[in-house]
């Protein structure tokens, strides 16, 4: 029997974050390249700690779990939010952080499809804020660390926040390229001489380059199976190249070029894997674009203005507050009716 060429078989929604999943891989294997296997620990962590967390509220609302566990949403903000924490963050901050996504800023709000905020960026802000000396103690890339971990040291330090004898912090943690580049310009130095540190790559952190790629590589993957559309990243990146841009033709002296911004900290994943939630941001396609763009503008704005390094967990959170005007505002005009 044929049906009507505009009925299409649409993906579940288990199979749909299963391709999520499988695009954050490249970036997963990259990361432990970089920063060690830690990463593996804090994802297996959250993992847990999201399951759990998500049967026990189901359990609670009366509702059946295994339908709701099984479509993986709730691997997918655990892995988000993993990703996002600094590698060696220990096991209580990981099991507090995923906790608050998956039962305050998810579940409280009635499961998939209700919460009107990005699950894994409410977690994550939450965590900056509260515990912002943790949040901010990054490990230095295995390539430049003056002492390297191996996967057991990570596994001791995680748990136990134990170090090898005559190890001190210092020596395995460093500064991420947005914030010493934020902190140098505070002292008056000038970007040339600041990207002449060895965390510095050729176009963002050194080692943070080749995840950043990874998750490129993923993106590019969600966009070919169609699980996301165009216009969110296209926006996303655009507008934060373009605001770079602008800044660095006037002083490149106290801005950072273009590709620093779309290299460095979270910009890509920001842009093919957070704001592409299909719950928390906007239906239209206009209004995709509207959205990725203010996300852009108050991420640079964070950067370059702000009292944090990067910006994206705000400025989601932020953009999430405005998708339902941005949604009333950009629906497409009905065929037959005038527009109002």
């Amino acid at each position: 029997m044929n049906r009507s060429p505009y009925i299409t078989n649409a993906p579940s929604v288990s199979i749909i974050m299963l391709k999520v999943l499988l695009a954050l891989v490249p970036g997963i294997f990259a990361y432990a390249w970089v920063y060690g296997g830690g990463i593996f620990v804090t994802i297996t962590l959250a993992t847990a700690t999201a399951l759990v967390s998500e049967a026990v509220l189901l359990k609670i609302r009366q509702r059946a779990i295994r339908p709701y566990l099984s479509d993986l949403s709730a691997v997918v903000t655990a892995w988000l939010l993993a990703l996002a924490l600094p590698p060696l963050a220990p096991w209580w901050l990981v099991v507090v952080g995923t906790f608050f996504a998956i039962v305050i800023a998810k579940q409280l709000y009635g499961g998939l499809g209700y919460n009107p905020f990005n699950p894994a960026m409410v977690g994550y802000a939450v965590l900056l804020i509260s515990f912002p000396i943790i949040m901010t103690k990054w490990p230095a890339p295995l390539m430049l660390a003056q002492t390297k971990l191996g996967f057991m040291d990570q596994l001791q330090f995680i748990f136990g926040n134990v170090l090898p004898t005559n190890v001190k912090i210092d020596a395995i943690t460093s500064a991420t390229p947005l914030d010493y580049l934020k902190t140098q310009l505070m002292l008056k130095h000038e970007v040339s001489s600041i990207t002449e540190a060895p965390i510095f790559g050729t176009f963002g952190a050194k080692g943070g380059e080749l995840v950043t790629a990874a998750y490129l590589l993923g993106g590019l993957y969600l966009l070919q199976q169609r699980i996301i559309s165009w216009h969110l990243p296209t926006a996303f990146l655009g507008v934060l190249a373009t605001m770079s841009l602008a800044f660095y033709a006037v002083n490149p002296a106290h801005f950072a070029n273009p590709l620093f911004h779309l290299m460095s900290g979270a910009s890509i994943l920001c842009a093919f894997f957070i704001i592409t939630d299909p719950i928390s941001g906007p239906t239209t396609p206009r209004g995709k674009l509207y959205f990725a763009a203010g996300v852009a503008v108050i991420t640079y704005l964070i950067r370059v203005y702000g009292g944090y390094p990067d910006g994206v967990a705000f400025a989601v959170l932020l953009m999430n507050m405005c998708v339902p005007l941005i949604d009333a505002h950009t629906q497409p005009r009905v065929f037959g009716h005038q527009k109002d």
